[in-house]
Formats: C-alpha cells, sequence, structure tokens
C-alpha cells in the first residue's frame, strides 16, 4: 500500500520529460510507464506529444518494442500552422520590419523575431485560429483579433498571454476584416456584423446569398475604408459600415479578392473565379463614393429627426382647453360623425332607389355601365360600355332609354334595344348627339337601362355634355 501511495504521488508531480527519462535510465517498466502518462493527460492542460499518444494505443505486446525503439530520441510536440499573419516591430512605415504571427493547431499564437526567428511572444487561445488579424507593432501596442474554430472572436493584447475580450458570433465566421477601430464580421448565416476592438456589437445586415471571401478596400489618399464581400450568387459587394455602395457582377462564383496597388495604379481589384478565372478591375481616378445606401429600404429622410417647434403659448392653451372641456368635445364629435353617417346613408339608399349607381343592385341582373363622349360639337358621338357582372348567367331583353332637353339637344336613336349580354364581355353601345342651340350652353342627358315588363330602370347615369363649339349649316 505505501509503494502504490508513493507511485500516484511522483506521478502527480512528474512531467513527460521526467517519464521518459525515467524510461531511459531503466527506472520504471512500460506498465508503469503507462499509466504515468494517462494520469498526466487527465490532470495536465497541456496535451501529450505525439510519441505519448501513440505510445498509449499500443497492445500490452507491442509496448517493450516501441520504448526500445524511441526511448533514447528527444521528445518534440510538433503541430500544425492553421493561420499567418504580420506585425511591424517598432515602425509603422510600409517597408518597416515585420515580425511573423503565426496560429497553430494546437490553439497557441507565436510572434516569431524576424531576424533570428526565435519566439519572441507566445500566447494561448481556448480554441484553434483559423483566421487573424494583426494591428500596431510589437514594441509598442498591438491587437490581435482571431477567429477560432468554436464561433468565437478573440482578441488579444500585448500585456497578457490570454485572450482580452471574446466576441460571441451567432454562427461561425467566414472571413473578418478591420475597418479603423472596428471589426467587420461576415458569418454563414449570410450576415455582415460590425463589433467595436472590445466586442461591442454595432449593426448586423443580412445579405442576399452565403459569403464566400471577404478584403479589405483601402485608399489613404482619400481618406476612404470599406470591405468587399464576394458572394456565391456571382456578386462582389462593396460596404461603408452597413450601407451597399456598389455591387460589381461576375460571370462566376467568387473563390478570393484582393484590393491594393497594382503596377502604377494604386486602386486595383483582383478576383478569383471558381472555374479558375482571373478578373483585374482598375478603380477610375475620378470615381466618387456616395454613403447613401443602394440597397432597398425606406429612405434616409425617414431617420432624420424633424424640427419640431417649442410649445407656444397658444398650443398651451389649447391644450388646457381640451382637458377642461374633453367630455364636451367628445361628446360635439360623436354627434357631428353620426350626422356624417346619417347623410351618407340617405345619399346612398337615394343613389339605389334611382339607380345612379354605376353597378345595378340587382342580383338577378348584375350590370355595369360607363358612358364617354367623343367630338367638340356640335355633333357628339355617345359610346355606352354595358357589360354583365354575373358569374354565369346571361341577361336578355335589355334597352337604353334617353332623357333630354329637345331644345338643345337632337338625338339619332333616343331608344335602343340591346343584344343578349354574355357575362364577362363589355358591350359597346353607340349613338350621335347633335346641339342645336347657338348659345354656348350645355345640360345633362339622362340614360335609362330598362327590362321589359318594369317599370323602374335597373341602371341610371347622368351624362354632361360638353359646351358645342360651333353649329352645323342647315
Amino acid at each position: 500500500m505505501m509503494c502504490c501511495l508513493m507511485l500516484r504521488s511522483h506521478i502527480s508531480y512528474c512531467s513527460v520529460n521526467d517519464v521518459w527519462q525515467q524510461v531511459r535510465e531503466g527506472q520504471i517498466d512500460p506498465l508503469t510507464l503507462k499509466e504515468m502518462l494517462e494520469s498526466i493527460r487527465k490532470k495536465a492542460d497541456v496535451p501529450l506529444s505525439v510519441r505519448s499518444l501513440n505510445f498509449l494505443s499500443l497492445e500490452l505486446h507491442e509496448m517493450d518494442e516501441f520504448v526500445e525503439l524511441h526511448k533514447h530520441q528527444p521528445i518534440k510536440r510538433q503541430t500544425v500552422i492553421t493561420c499567418i499573419g504580420t506585425l511591424k516591430k517598432n515602425m509603422a512605415d510600409e517597408d518597416g520590419v515585420s515580425c511573423l504571427v503565426i496560429g497553430t493547431e494546437s490553439g497557441e499564437v507565436f510572434i516569431l523575431d524576424p531576424e533570428a526567428f526565435i519566439i519572441l511572444s507566445k500566447m494561448s487561445l481556448p480554441a484553434v485560429p483559423t483566421i487573424m488579424d494583426v494591428t500596431g507593432q510589437f514594441d509598442v501596442e498591438f491587437r490581435i483579433t482571431a477567429v477560432c474554430r468554436n464561433g468565437n472572436i478573440y482578441i488579444l493584447r500585448r500585456e497578457s498571454d490570454k485572450p482580452k475580450y471574446c466576441i460571441e458570433l451567432s454562427s461561425h465566421a467566414v472571413g473578418l476584416v478591420r475597418v479603423g477601430k472596428n471589426v467587420v464580421v461576415g458569418c454563414t448565416d449570410e450576415t455582415l456584423q460590425g463589433f467595436t476592438q472590445k466586442g461591442k456589437k454595432l449593426w448586423k445586415t443580412v445579405l442576399a446569398a452565403p459569403i464566400t471571401t471577404m478584403a479589405s478596400m483601402d485608399l489613404p489618399t482619400r481618406g476612404f475604408q470599406a470591405v468587399l464581400v464576394g458572394l456565391s450568387n456571382c456578386e462582389v459587394q462593396l460596404y461603408r459600415d452597413k450601407n451597399l455602395l456598389s455591387t460589381i457582377k461576375t460571370p462566376d462564383m467568387v473563390t478570393s479578392i484582393c484590393f491594393g496597388r497594382y503596377g502604377r495604379e494604386d486602386g486595383t481589384l483582383i478576383v478569383t473565379t471558381k472555374g479558375g478565372g482571373l478578373m483585374v478591375k482598375i478603380l477610375k481616378r475620378t470615381a466618387t463614393f456616395d454613403d447613401r445606401d443602394s440597397a432597398p429600404g425606406p429612405p434616409l429622410a425617414q431617420s432624420v429627426r424633424l424640427n419640431v417647434p417649442k410649445k407656444t403659448k397658444l398650443y398651451v392653451d389649447q391644450t388646457l382647453r381640451e382637458r377642461e372641456s374633453g367630455l364636451a368635445m367628445h361628446r360635439a364629435f360623436q354627434m357631428d360623425l353620426s350626422r356624417l353617417r346619417l347623410a351618407a346613408a340617405k345619399a346612398y339608399v337615394k343613389a339605389l332607389e334611382s339607380s345612379l349607381t354605376p353597378m345595378s343592385a340587382s342580383l338577378a341582373e348584375p350590370l355595369k355601365m360607363n358612358a364617354v363622349v367623343q367630338g367638340l360639337g356640335p355633333s357628339f358621338k355617345l359610346t355606352l360600355n354595358v357589360q354583365n357582372t354575373a358569374a354565369c348567367r346571361p341577361i336578355m331583353n335589355l334597352a337604353i332609354s334617353f332623357l333630354y332637353d329637345e331644345s338643345l339637344y337632337r338625338m339619332r336613336n333616343p331608344y335602343m334595344r340591346i343584344p343578349l349580354l354574355v357575362p364577362g364581355l363589355i358591350y359597346p353601345v353607340e349613338t350621335f348627339v347633335e346641339c342645336t342651340s347657338d348659345k354656348g350652353i350645355s345640360d345633362i342627358i339622362k340614360v335609362f337601362v330598362l327590362h321589359e315588363g318594369r317599370s323602374s330602370p335597373l341602371l341610371t347615369a347622368h351624362i354632361n355634355m360638353p359646351v358645342s363649339e360651333g353649329l352645323t349649316l342647315n
């Protein structure tokens, strides 16, 4: 029992190097080595080396041969680079010396010296970084914004070895671009989101298609910064904050984009497509960028606050009067509203009784009619468009009669019969009206749509005739 307690105590304080050193010196056997490595893997924060993991996966009869083969080799923990960036050493100039920033599969970020390639700084992340954005200077102040596989964004600073801030996303990030002091992130849920450098969410925009790639558009000579977003619907969109400034159509889906200096041109956009195409677009030197959002939506004037004037003495007096006489004002309003409704009902009943509506009230003969007057005078062409609005029942035995002042007008056919009306078709009924007065006056011609055997008309229309411009020579 004492030996077992001593062994467990020894295991808790041993590192991987110490364990393999004891194996080389012959102090422990392969079974004890397996027990000690499993204990270290459960308690230690640092993962085991590849050699130790391979040893734990072996069967008992294979352990002796593996230990004899590898016990004299030094222990190395190899990892894989997942993302790379650069960080200025001590000067922000374009030709200044830069350090190499490396993100690894082990969840660590290394900053390498540009000359000796030694590790200047080492920082740890809770997950594996996939995208990095580096800004600042190593000797002064710097920030590393890392997108990790767990769907979070971590911000590393110079004074700490672990993340200072964390941004939790609703979905995994596709791209990350820094614009000034803010960070723009494109996510797999077809959204573009903006955050501050401390992780506060500023805005969110929903896109028309999934994001394939992102890049920054920086024009220092104009003081212009924006974000280029490549979409799967063969478009490259330009965003400044959440405003869509421009859209570029491409013949194929975009896989990568880059904006910067190319030859003598400061503003050049290079796009590669899924089919292997390469596009180079040069920005015009006279191009202007309008902050107006070109995406469909409410106008910008809707978000502008109205210049509401101050409360005047008259407004205050009216407010006090409404407070004091609110009940009487409400009663007066209800009385006027009731009178208005009564007047409208009376007018509607009168129109139905005299058939003055453009549509008949009869369910047996549903008709619709409108009139058109053509001509300058003294001869006018009067066209009546009659339609049967029934679903499937024709109407027959109809006639049209005109009532007018015979001292002003003369009509060729004051009474006409209408043929059978098929549902849905419009039947034009034409006649000619001649003005016989030279006094320059006009009158109303009444039109009645009649049915045989009934005394009341189905429809009645009043046509306001225009003033005639001349008389016929008789």
